[in-house]
């Protein structure tokens, strides 16, 4: 039998927006009224606790870094040391963990405890990086002996398969390795989450804005030293040639007495003092290797500009040679940057050499404007010394100081210049102290020697003794080759 169901019947149940059978309806005037919205008090609050999740992610991905940390100093470095190592292989495992013991006492030590307090007061993280910029220095020395612990860890791999079985590791002590690379190049992102944050929530973010520019330095300083340390062929010392200022692939085609070579790709350095040509080793491979081809001082630099009217190349010669470089940038935007850089070094030199540049000046390159990024670079900023007009870039210094005593040190061990205002030196060379300042800094003097010009800046006193014997002054006589 059919149930045929009554239209009007089903009228009756249809029911009103917000109605419910069995109650009575009510009057909306005996509603209390919803309290009236502030957007702009909700999108700080959003921000805020944006800000808060940042912080918590911080310390539990540092506390997450420092068990890592342990597992490599606490395991794999503790059954080295019971195992003991193959007879070839004797003082090259001090290369493969670097300084990875000195990183995880500071995190595990201090660190982590300072990011805990930033719970409390979320204005004192930016300021915890800011504060401790040379502690994490020690990530660039990590990252300058990277690529021979590669080398070292790839050479005897059977050996470290079995260190990890024995400390029943499920990663190998390549994924451990690469730990602090991680994490120095993760700063940067949490810290660019809490600038956003910060901004949204309409806060000050003068210095959360420096702690992100120095916490993106830092990472590309550690990029430069591994892709040096992968440098192969080249017989002078990179310590010597000043700072690093740019590196990047180009196509380079060499033409020599007339004869055009064909384009070839060439990862090329360009320092302060010297620009480096290297071939790409192991293409694709996840540690490439960089093969040393060729050199150009930067006193003997030609920079052309145009170049058959393609936009992305430009010109280096050798003066006194018929060698000339064409390099093909990916894009102009790469070209600009380094002819400019290119540029300012020859103006520099050119100044100095006519006299215009007078002892302890501080030479300025590049002004300021917004970089690739949209954010505005700093300068680069180079020391010099000069006693005036003169033939010749050497500045030869007395060695006397106050109450006719020497002011000469010994360098003790090499220091890569971190700052602007700092330059590189090398164990056994001797300075002379021009200045200190309460944070034991030195301002020295460099005399030219055969590997580099004079130059002058900041270095840190620990790396300074005294003369192992009387200070004679021999670079009245030296030569740059």
């Amino acid at each position: 039998m059919e149930i045929i169901k009554d239209p009007s019947a089903q009228e009756e149940k249809t029911l009103e927006p917000g109605s419910y059978p069995g109650f009575s309806s009510v009057n909306p005037a005996e509603q209390s009224p919803a309290p009236p919205r502030n957007p702009e008090l909700e999108q700080k609050a959003k921000a805020l606790r944006g800000r808060m999740f940042v912080v918590n992610e911080l310390i539990q991905t540092e506390k997450d870094y420092v068990k890592d940390l342990g597992i490599v100093v606490e395991g794999f470095m503790k059954r080295i040391e019971e195992k003991g190592v193959p007879d070839d292989m004797k003082g090259k495992d001090k290369i493969v963990f670097g300084n990875i013991h000195q990183i995880y006492d500071w995190h595990k030590d201090f660190f982590v405890g300072e990011l805990e307090k930033c719970l409390e007061d979320h204005e004192k993280l930016p300021g915890l990086f800011s504060k401790h910029e040379r502690r994490l220095h020690m990530y660039v020395v990590y990252c300058q002996n990277k690529p021979k612990s590669e080398f070292i860890v790839a050479e005897y791999d059977s050996y470290f398969e079995g260190i990890q079985q024995d400390v029943n590791s499920r990663l190998s002590i390549s994924d451990f390795l690469i730990k602090p690379i991680q994490r120095i190049t993760k700063y940067q992102l949490l810290l660019k989450d809490f600038l956003k944050y910060s901004a949204k929530a309409g806060l000050d973010c003068q210095d959360i804005e420096k702690a992100v520019d120095l916490m993106s330095q830092v990472p590309k300083l550690c990029n430069d030293m591994m892709n040096l340390g992968r440098l192969q062929g080249f017989e002078g010392k990179l310590t010597s040639q000043g700072k690093l200022l740019q590196q990047e692939t180009f196509f380079v085609t060499e033409q020599d007495s007339g004869v055009l070579s064909r384009s070839k790709e060439r990862r090329v350095f360009l320092f302060e003092q010297i620009i480096i040509f290297s071939e790409l080793l192991r293409k694709g491979s996840s540690t490439p290797g960089y093969q040393f081809k060729k050199s150009i001082k930067v006193s003997f630099l030609g920079l052309e500009e145009h170049v058959e009217n393609d936009p992305c190349k430009f010109v280096l010669s050798c003066r006194g040679s018929a060698e000339r470089f064409t390099l093909q940038a990916a894009n102009t935007d790469i070209k600009q940057v380094w002819v400019q850089h290119i540029t300012e070094l020859l103006d520099l030199q050119s100044n100095f050499l006519s006299g215009k540049i007078r002892p302890s000046s501080t030479v300025s390159l590049g002004a300021e404007k917004p970089s690739l990024s949209g954010r505005s670079s700093t300068p680069i900023k180079l020391t010099t010394s000069s006693s005036g007009p003169c033939h010749d870039r050497y500045h030869r210094f007395d060695g006397v100081g106050c109450n006719g005593t020497s002011s000469s040190l010994m360098v003790t061990q090499d220091y890569n210049a971190l700052k602007e205002n700092e330059i590189c030196v090398t164990q056994g060379e001797t300075v002379q102290i021009l200045a200190t300042n309460q944070q034991n800094m030195y301002l020295v003097y460099r005399p030219a020697n055969s590997q580099s010009p004079a130059a002058e800046g900041w270095v840190p006193g620990h790396i300074l003794g005294p003369l192992a014997k009387p200070l004679i002054d021999t670079t009245a006589d030296s030569n740059i080759k």
